[in-house]
């Protein structure tokens, strides 16, 4: 209590602008939790939404925040800030762009850097007719946490039992794939086949097995008791979900949209059709060793290193 009163006043030295949950919920707040650890780790005062005196970082997320209360605290002073972009909001939401709007304004207003999840979120913006100083941009994939997300005492996959398939998304939107794993409970052979879904979905399965959303720890073991990944949201500009499943050594079937390709590079394969996905899951079975050797996740300490030198943190 007495160190949260006296960072009332004198805020962190990197504070982080987010409108931070307990875990389970979306992506981004997993990841900033995740970079918040590891940056902490490193030996810097980081903590989340105290601007006081002895601050002098400000990282901001997406629009996560009051942007009323930040604007007017970063008008009383000039500190180092970067503000990490999400999106485009209009296309993974399916809804306009005026939020978008909102954001590249404050963007525009006090953001010395701005960071993009992948390449495919920064092209998009620019498509949408947002322009940005390349000179302060940077591409940085989000990272899972690898003291949750790993590969260790994971289940090696059998082929004399059913492989099990897992798909997971925080999110109920409709975009996250919801048709798709519709077709996949009418299409699927279950004789063969198991298929779990962890998470929210407005959506009721004849075959496949929902559980609800779980913390981290729980979902990470979950994870690793499953075989493959399969995803099918749209327009994910860098999907934590995707991240988290390769961390656990699952090769991935995904809907060849958003940042998906950029994250899992080799190690899967790519569907535009519903129709393409039973012989895509047969394919990763067949070449499932050499699919899970090209598994490459992005490191989150070297990810919080590219966060901090944007900052110039001494």
């Amino acid at each position: 209590m007495e160190l949260n009163l006296l960072k009332y006043f004198t805020g962190y030295k990197i504070s982080i602008i987010n409108q931070f949950v307990p875990p389970p919920y979306g992506g981004g707040n997993q990841f900033l939790l995740a970079l918040k650890k590891w940056v902490k780790k490193a030996g810097y005062d980081i903590g989340p939404n105290k601007i006081g005196i002895n601050t002098k970082y400000v990282l901001f997320n997406s629009f996560n925040f009051d942007m009323n209360w930040l604007s007017k605290k970063l008008k009383k002073k000039k500190y180092s800030t970067v503000h990490r972009v999400d999106g485009p909001i209009a296309l993974y939401r399916g809804e306009n762009i005026d939020l978008d709007k909102r954001i590249v304004d404050f963007n525009r207003s006090y953001a010395d850097y701005t960071i993009f999840q992948s390449n495919y979120s920064y092209n998009e913006h620019i498509n949408l007719g947002f322009l940005f100083d390349d000179n302060k941009i940077k591409i940085i994939q989000n990272a899972p946490d690898p003291d949750i997300f790993n590969s260790e005492n994971r289940k090696e996959i059998s082929k004399q039992t059913k492989i099990k398939i897992i798909a997971t998304s925080w999110s109920s939107n409709i975009r996250k794939g919801q048709e798709t794993y519709e077709w996949i409970d009418k299409n699927l052979n279950f004789k063969k086949y198991d298929f779990t879904f962890v998470g929210n979905i407005n959506a009721k399965f004849k075959n496949i097995k929902i559980i609800s959303p779980k913390k981290s720890e729980d979902l990470a073991s979950i994870l690793r008791d499953h075989d493959i990944f399969l995803t099918a949201s749209q327009n994910d500009p860098c999907s934590n979900a995707v991240l988290e499943a390769l961390a656990c050594g699952l090769p991935v079937v995904y809907f060849n949209s958003g940042g998906h390709p950029e994250i899992v590079r080799q190690a899967g394969y790519s569907f535009s059709k519903n129709e393409e996905i039973i012989d895509l899951i047969k394919k990763v079975v067949h070449n499932y060793n050499d699919l899970q050797n090209k598994i490459i996740v992005p490191d989150i300490q070297n990810v919080a290193n590219q966060y901090l030198e944007l900052f110039h943190c001494d």
